[in-house]
Parts: structure tokens; sequence; C-alpha cells
């Protein structure tokens, strides 16, 4: 069962930029902790390495939130290896998605899957 879920969330995250339920506002937490010691992660942070990019230039430079989803699967670079799972980078990138040059509205940026469970991969009936 829990690999299920994972493919069919792995699934969900390669076909959209961000699945309906991922949460932007659980991303800047876990970009916050994560990633805010070496990129910028959000317009008030003041310091982070000069040599990475910052949050708000990934959401510029990248055209397809599909290929940042693929970016965050898989080791790279410098970047320690966080072992985030799929509903953590949706997050990520919904938040990521929230910088760029045509951000989603507050109102979209989340909304609760079929049974009201925040986060969760609710079953088909």
């Amino acid at each position: 069962m829990k690999n299920s879920i994972r493919l069919l969330t792995s699934l969900a995250l390669l076909c959209g930029a961000a699945p309906a339920f991922a949460d932007a506002d659980a991303g800047l937490n876990l970009a916050q902790h994560w990633c805010a010691s070496c990129h910028v992660v959000s317009p008030d942070q003041k310091s982070a390495s000069a040599d990475v990019p910052t949050f708000a230039d990934i959401a510029r430079r990248t055209k397809d939130m599909k290929t940042l989803v693929v970016f965050l699967t898989r080791p790279h670079g410098q970047m320690p290896d966080m072992s985030l799972s799929q509903p953590e980078i949706a997050d990520i990138v919904a938040y990521i998605s929230t910088l760029g040059p045509h951000p989603i509205p507050p109102a979209e940026r989340k909304s609760e899957p079929a049974g009201g469970l925040s986060g969760a991969i609710v079953p088909s009936r």
C-alpha cells in the first residue's frame, strides 16, 4: 500500500506543476529548515551562500515545475541528501512556484482533496 501511494504521488507530481494537495506554506517551512543555510528561500531572508541561486531565481528560470520535481528527487551537486518524501517535494515545488513570474494566487495554492484530509492521498471509491 505504501509503495502504491508513493507511485501515485510520483505520477501526480510528474503530471502537473504542483498537485492540488501540495501546501506552499508547508513548503516554505521545509525550505527554511533544509535549504536556507545555502539558498535565499524567502524575500525576508537576509543572507545565504553567494554561489547558489535564490529560490526566486530558480522560480524565474524554471519553465516547467516538473523539471524541478525530478531534480529534487535525485541527489545533486553539493547538496546534502535530505531524503525528502514525495509530499515534501510537492510542497517545496508549490512554494517555489509562488515566487515565479506567474505566481499561484493564494486562494489556489492549497486545496484539500476529496475527503478533507489535507496533504493526504484519498483513494477513489
